[in-house]
């Protein structure tokens, strides 16, 4: 029953997606190229970024197991309001052969009982660039590595994407980088090297990992037969070696395959039992993901990642958990007593502090770009499919851009599964969001 509802959900949004739009005329350009040139030319600086209104309600499962950790000692309520004030700011200045770069995001938000603020470097660094194929880069930096949408098991020297709002600007590390690039005629027609060096220290990239280490990673770009093709790995005491390949090509002009395979050594597999003890055993571990993306004549783009988490956790430990904090709860009604509570949060920001903490999950999402001709106007839906426990969200959600300047997103997302399985578990039922952005 699990699977068909599975399986119906994803075939009715992208069914109802796919509907052919009515046809439109565009109009015929004529262009100045001098135009073009003028506006086209750099200027030695450049200012921007956006503010952001953002309001969330979040309809709760009191049923469920997270509810249970984080309401425990507080009266119940059903539903959760959240006000969300953001402004990123990012700039650039380039002289010669030197650039720089600075994003910063602050956040102001209200979540009962009171307000709070946050501003973050996101990046800041140097960069500087001698020649044509050779770019030297030092300071707080993202470095995206992989090839997928909304997992990147080969992401050895960044941040974690968040698979619900995988297009979000990632906070970067402390990191002394370059890029040696080198064009070829024939069959292989480029060659970049990238090396990576990320030190950890008390004060700098302190949760990258273990501290007073200077960690190497470097990766192997080829453009090899219209093939984009990566060999990556990473070396040092902070986390365990890591040995990476991607690749992405396009099959045909509107359908892309793209995969990701990571090989992690000496990795700590954590298992959970039924009184909420985690063991660890270590052992190497394999990542991996395939993806395609396909362009429909009428707009439509879908995409489906199937991603597998090596160093997941199986559905018997999540079960266990699950039951664990459940018993506890009981426990504490009951008695008062909270240690099996306290027990359960500490296990809950370690085995299950990722975003995606088991082990098969299948990513879903269409888009629809101007359907019957309506301008500025993007539908989407997205599901990510748990194919461990058959528990799922769908969000679908609305882009309105009015102008180059003005956004606005209406989502919606609903959270389906058993007990004792991911989503059935989740604090929130569902989730409304609103998010208006003014650029500037």
């Amino acid at each position: 029953m699990k699977s068909t509802l599975i399986f119906l959900s994803i075939f009715f949004t992208g069914w109802s997606l796919s509907c052919p739009g009515l046809a439109f005329c565009q109009d015929e350009y004529q262009f100045d190229l001098s135009e073009i040139e003028r506006k086209i030319e750099k200027k030695p600086y450049e200012l921007g970024g956006f503010f952001e209104f953002r309001p969330v309600l979040s309809g709760l499962n009191r049923d469920s197991a997270f509810y249970s950790l984080q309401y425990y000692n507080q009266s119940g309520e059903s539903t959760r309001e959240q006000y969300n004030l953001g402004l990123r700011i990012e700039g650039s200045l380039r002289k010669n052969i030197t650039s720089l770069y600075l994003r910063t995001d602050s956040l102001l938000w209200h979540d009962r009982p009171e307000w709070d603020r946050d501003t973050t470097l996101s990046e800041g660094y140097a960069s500087l660039k001698p020649g044509p194929g050779l770019t030297v880069n030092a300071g707080k930096q993202v470095i995206p590595w992989g090839k997928g949408y909304a997992f990147n098991p080969v992401a050895f020297t960044s941040r974690s994407k968040d698979p619900d709002n995988p297009t979000d600007a990632l906070e970067g590390y402390y990191a002394l980088s370059a890029d040696l690039i080198k064009s070829f005629e024939g069959h292989l027609r480029t060659v970049a090297f990238t090396p990576v060096l990320i030190p950890v220290t008390e004060n700098i990239n302190d949760d990258f990992g273990d501290q007073d280490h200077i960690n190497f990673a470097a990766k192997l770009y080829l453009l090899l037969w219209d093939v984009d093709l990566d060999l990556l790995f990473f070396t040092g005491e902070s986390r365990t070696s890591s040995y990476g390949l991607d690749f992405a090509t396009n099959i045909r002009e509107n359908l892309e395959i793209h995969g990701e395979i990571a090989w992690i050594t000496d990795f700590d597999e954590k298992s959970i039992d039924t009184i909420g003890n985690v063991s660890i055993e270590e052992s190497d571990v394999m990542s991996s993901l395939l993806g395609i993306r396909y362009l429909t004549a009428n707009d439509i783009t879908f995409l489906v990642e199937y991603y597998h988490n090596g160093g997941g956790i199986k559905e018997t430990d999540a079960e266990n958990f699950f039951r664990f904090v459940k018993n506890s709860y009981d426990t504490y009604v009951l008695t008062g007593n909270s240690a099996g509570l306290s027990k359960a949060i500490l296990t809950s920001r370690g085995s299950m502090a990722v975003a995606k903490p088991m082990k098969d999950y299948l990513y879903f999402r269409a888009t629809w770009k101007e359907p019957f001709a309506i301008l500025y106007f993007t539908p989407a839906v997205t599901s990510i499919v748990n194919l461990n426990d058959q528990s799922l969200s769908i969000t679908p959600e609305l882009l309105y851009s009015p102008g180059t300047n003005l956004e606005f997103r209406f989502r919606t997302s609903f959270l389906i599964g058993d007990e004792y399985s991911e989503y059935g578990e989740k604090r929130n039922a569902y989730k409304i969001e609103l998010r208006a952005r003014y650029y500037f």
